[in-house]
Formats: C-alpha cells, sequence, structure tokens
C-alpha cells in the first residue's frame, strides 16, 4: 500500500506555498482582530461574539458547504475564495484608517473569512488526493509537511508579527493578512486542473448533504475517525478553558511563563506532524492512531498531576506531539479512501462534528473547576480522552484500515469506473445515484499486515 519512493508532484510545492503564505496571514489576524477589538469595548461578551462568530460558519454551513464544494471544481473554489477573502479584508482595513471600526463590523469580519476557511480547507482537503493521484504514503508525506508549516506560520510567526504590526496602524495587519490571501489565490490559480467531481442524479442540496453525513455515519472507520477530533475537542477545550488559571494557581507561572508553555505545545505539534508518516510505517495507521491518542490521554492525566511548570511543558510539549501525529495521520487515511464525489461532504462533516463539540467543552471545564477544583477539568479530560482511544481503537483498527484501502485502490485501475481517465458513458440508462453505504470491512475479513 506505500511507496515511498514516488515524489511529490510539482504541483504540490505551489499548493504548499499558497497555504503556508495564507496560515501567516491567519496568525497575523487571529491575534490582531482580539486586540483591534479591544480598542473598542472592554466588554467581555462583546468581546466573546467577535471570537464566536469566527466559528459560526463550520455550525451553520459546515455539511451544506461540503455539499458546494463537491460540486463546483475544487481548484476555483479556493482560489476565488482566497481572492474574495483578500478584497473583504480591504473594508475593516479603510474603515480602520478612517477612524469608523466598530465590533459589528469585526464580528462580520470575523464570520466572512470563516465562511472562506469553511470552502478553502474543504475545497484542498478534496484537492489534494487528486493532486497526488490518492497515494496514502504520499497523503501522509504532504500532510505532514502541511501540517508543519500551518503549525509554524499561524502558531509562532504570525500572531507576534500580528502584534508587532497592529503596532504601526490598526490597517496593518489587516492589509498584510489580504495581500497573503491575494499570494495563496494567485498560486492556487497556477495548480494543475483536477477531474471535476462526477455528476450526481439531480438532487436538493439538503439531500446531497444529507448522504454525506449519512456516509460518515453508517461507515465505523470512517466515524471512529471523526469521533476522535470531536471527543478530543470537548476534552482539550475543557483544558484550554482553566490552563491559564491552572498554571498562574497551581504552578505559580506569570505570563510570560504562560506563553513558553504554549510554546511548548506547539513544539511538540511541529515533532509530531514530522514524524506521523514513519509511525504509520512501523506500526500501521490503525495502531499508529490509537497510540497518539493513548499519548494525548496519557499526557494530559501528566499535566493533571504536575508538581511543577517545567512537568507541565513536558507533558504539553508531548501531548502535542500526538496531536501533530494524529493531525496528520487521520485526514491522510480520510482522503486515501473516500470517493472523490464525497470527498467535500464527508471533509465538512468530520470538521462540524469537532467544533460542535467545543462549546460543550469550554462548559464543562468551567462547570468542574467551579464546582470541584482547577485539576478536576484536566483529570476528566484524561478520562475522556482515554475512553475515546478504548472505544474507537476497534473502529480505526489496521484490518480494518488495510480493508478500506483495498476497496478504495481499485479505483487507481485505469479501467475502474471512478478513474479520472476512464470514458463516461454516454448515455446512461438511469440516473447515478449515492453509492452503497456500507462498511469496507462487511464483505471479508482482511489479513493482518501493514497500513498506510
Amino acid at each position: 500500500m506505500r511507496t515511498e519512493s514516488r515524489k511529490l508532484p510539482a504541483g504540490f510545492g505551489r499548493l504548499w506555498t499558497a497555504q503556508t503564505v495564507s496560515s501567516l496571514g491567519d496568525g497575523v489576524t487571529h491575534a490582531a482582530l482580539p486586540l483591534l477589538a479591544l480598542t473598542l469595548t472592554r466588554d467581555p461578551m462583546a468581546l466573546a461574539v467577535v471570537t464566536a462568530a469566527g466559528t459560526l460558519p463550520w455550525l451553520l454551513f459546515g455539511v451544506l458547504g461540503g455539499a458546494l464544494v463537491d460540486r463546483w471544481d475544487r481548484r476555483r473554489t479556493m482560489w476565488v475564495t482566497d481572492a474574495a477573502r483578500a478584497v473583504l479584508l480591504a473594508i475593516p482595513a479603510a474603515a480602520a484608517a478612517l477612524d469608523a471600526l466598530s465590533i459589528p463590523l469585526l464580528a462580520a469580519l470575523a464570520f466572512l473569512l470563516g465562511l472562506g476557511g469553511l470552502f478553502f480547507d474543504t475545497a484542498a482537503t478534496a484537492y489534494l488526493p487528486d493532486l497526488l493521484g490518492r497515494d496514502p504514503a504520499l497523503l501522509e508525506r504532504a500532510n505532514s509537511r502541511l501540517r508543519g508549516t500551518q503549525t509554524a506560520a499561524s502558531g509562532f510567526a504570525g500572531p507576534p508579527a500580528g502584534s508587532a504590526l497592529l503596532a504601526l496602524g490598526r490597517a496593518v495587519p489587516l492589509l498584510a493578512d489580504a495581500v497573503s490571501f491575494a499570494l495563496s489565490a494567485l498560486l492556487v490559480r497556477s495548480l494543475p486542473a483536477a477531474p471535476r467531481p462526477v455528476p450526481q442524479a439531480r438532487e436538493s442540496l439538503l439531500r446531497q448533504a444529507r448522504a454525506g453525513a449519512s456516509y460518515v455515519f453508517r461507515n465505523r472507520l470512517l466515524l471512529g475517525l471523526a469521533l476522535r477530533p470531536a471527543v478530543g475537542n470537548v476534552a482539550f477545550i475543557a483544558v484550554e478553558t482553566v490552563l491559564a488559571l491552572f498554571a498562574h494557581d497551581r504552578l505559580g507561572i506569570d505570563t510570560f511563563g504562560f506563553g513558553l508553555l504554549l510554546t511548548a505545545e506547539a513544539t511538540g505539534g511541529l515533532l509530531g506532524a514530522g514524524i506521523a508518516s514513519f509511525l504509520g510505517r512501523r506500526l500501521g495507521t490503525g495502531t499508529a492512531l490509537t497510540c497518539t491518542a493513548a499519548v494525548e490521554g496519557l499526557a494530559v492525566l501528566g499535566l493533571a498531576a504536575a508538581p511543577n511548570p517545567y512537568v507541565a511543558g513536558l507533558a504539553l510539549a508531548v501531548c502535542g506531539a500526538g496531536m501533530g501525529a494524529t493531525m496528520v495521520l487521520a485526514p491522510s487515511l480520510r482522503q486515501a479512501i473516500v470517493p472523490p464525489h464525497l470527498m467535500g461532504r464527508v471533509a465538512s462533516t468530520s470538521r462540524m462534528l469537532a467544533m460542535c463539540a467545543a462549546p460543550f467543552g469550554a462548559f464543562l471545564g468551567g462547570w468542574l473547576a467551579t464546582t470541584y477544583d482547577v485539576r478536576t477539568p484536566l483529570y476528566a479530560a484524561a478520562g475522556l480522552l482515554l475512553t475515546m482511544t478504548a472505544v474507537t481503537s476497534t473502529m480505526t483498527g489496521n484490518r480494518r484500515v488495510e480493508a478500506a484501502l483495498r476497496a478504495a485502490a481499485p479505483a487507481e485501475d485505469p479501467d475502474h469506473p471512478d478513474h479520472p481517465d476512464h470514458p463516461e458513458p454516454s448515455e446512461p440508462s438511469e440516473p447515478v445515484r449515492e453509492p452503497v453505504l456500507q462498511d469496507a470491512v462487511a464483505a471479508k475479513r482482511p489479513s493482518p499486515g501493514e497500513t498506510g
């Protein structure tokens, strides 16, 4: 199943550069937007509205957005979306220059940028398998690089750059992000064209969206891959909600030390993204995913019991490594096994589940800390992560992964109907319908082996 000797195509370099530039701009805006809001108001609820507005598109339009992406040309969706976001940012930049910024304007900006992110990220997820020929090994290598540079650009370089640019003027970070989107649009526009999604029977958008969500819930492997970030978000947001308070009250960490604590987690994330492919080759993707999930749970448990900042930093670095590896292996596997015409809907359904879980984590963390102790949310999160690991271990095991990869492999045969070069029938005798939704292992029990 693995073809390590193959090289990533030249087009991937342009996609990689585009996403790196865009991630840097995202990091700039991520830091600048709340700071801009803080110059307008000190009302915590108003600040929360600006922050929450960026997540609303995934909650409201996640699955429908995936259905639209499955109807549209993926490359065009990406570059048009980035071009639109570049133009959009010119509006608040002008308002900032004219001293006309307002909280409603910033909330609307966050919402529309989030909506653009929904379409771009979903289209990019669906486009990458076409660019790489749905090769599992190439997908792991590509996602490792994309994830690593995204973490470095948006997590390390972007936020301090955003703060520094804001000191030069309120419009400067917004203009910088606009330039990053424009450059990304130009690079994506130059990418090779990918096969258009296979036309489906004329169905309503809502029905097609429902079919994509059903495909996830009726396939145990995809459901297991979707449950990990959903349950993980509940746990990690519960930790994040009280982490600053825990660091200050229990570990005696000041503001600068808290920044170092978060940097340790991001550093671990870079390491995890870098070794993800190695873990997949040595352990098999299914076993590697189970191990990284267990590492995350144990690391959070170590954080909860940490007696000093050094142990806490090490625990967060280990947790970040597990998260970084998971966020390479899981999307790569999903991209390798999902039919091209369903890729947008499956990706957006999984992302929406993760986004919907976040508010529950925030409530859980705040309630446990208020009712019991500030360490309690951390212990609860560790228990939740370890329970999730046990529940999903059989759903994403090596045998099930291997079966799914075998089921997807025939699409690489030029004679297979799903292959891009396969001639389409001139007059289909009946409308094309959604494929039968079935578990990849229902037909036969595969033999164990290394997976991708």
